[in-house]
């Protein structure tokens, strides 16, 4: 007998409704026999089976105890736990997952953090949220760290309609990379993460010197005047790069 999606408004649970949409999804995501997955927040189950079917190794992390019982039925390894305190893996991994909406910055702070083997995600938040997240203007100073180590952006968006009991917003599929040639050192995560956060606060040319500004806008591709939200991820880390070999 199936586990039926419970009113969760309170914790942002809005469960997908349709098996063969997350099969769909599944695809989309290029899961291969043998990944290792994290199903986060995996509710009733719906992805969880499809992975399963797709060959994953899957990890259903679910804080409902009732439903991870539940789960049980169709993944082997299931935790009940919340996926901001649950320990992530240490070899690479994928994350295909519908989150708690009311979570999902918050997780995504943990998954993105360089030091995490995340390979690849496929998520569904809230649509605001993952257009934020993924625009390529205005920046943020989140997105601007984040896209030093990965590429983010919007695969789909999901109507309302599609989960239960539904949001009172549409959401989307963030598809998040790691980028094969990271644009600054996991090592440096620290000192950039304080660069962005200075420069955001005071502007792009309280970071370098203007006369370095000036040499380096044409080769940059920005204006020197422009303000932090105008320049993009790899033109921040460009900047922490001079900033860096400058104080050697």
């Amino acid at each position: 007998m199936a586990v039926r999606p419970r009113p969760a408004r309170g914790r942002g649970r809005h469960f997908l409704r349709s098996s063969k949409l997350a099969a769909e999804l599944v695809r989309a995501a290029g899961i291969q026999p043998g990944d290792l997955v994290l199903d986060l927040g995996a509710g009733t189950g719906v992805l969880t089976r499809a992975l399963a079917r797709a060959g994953a190794r899957v990890t259903a992390v679910e804080i409902d105890g009732a439903l991870a019982a539940a789960l049980r039925r169709h993944s082997d390894d299931v935790v009940v736990g919340d996926a901001l305190r649950i320990p992530l893996p240490r070899e690479p991994f994928k994350v295909v997952a519908n989150l708690p909406f009311g979570a999902g910055t918050a997780i995504l702070r943990r998954l993105l953090d360089p030091g995490v083997p995340l390979d690849r995600a496929e998520v569904i938040v809230e649509w605001g949220l993952a257009a934020k997240r993924a625009a390529v203007w205005p920046g943020t100073r989140l997105s601007s760290y984040w896209g030093a180590w990965f590429e983010l952006s919007v695969v789909r968006r999901l109507p309302r309609c599609v989960f239960a009991p539904p949001p009172s917003v549409d959401a989307a599929v963030l598809r998040i990379v790691r980028r094969a040639e990271p644009l600054v050192c996991t090592r440096d995560a620290r000192s950039y993460a304080a660069f962005l956060a200075r420069g955001y606060r005071e502007g792009p040319r309280a970071v370098l010197p203007l006369a370095r500004l000036k040499q380096l806008e044409a080769e940059l591709g920005f204006d020197r005047r422009a303000a932090a939200r105008d320049l993009d991820a790899g033109q921040w880390a460009a900047l922490h790069g001079h900033a860096v070999r400058r104080s050697i």
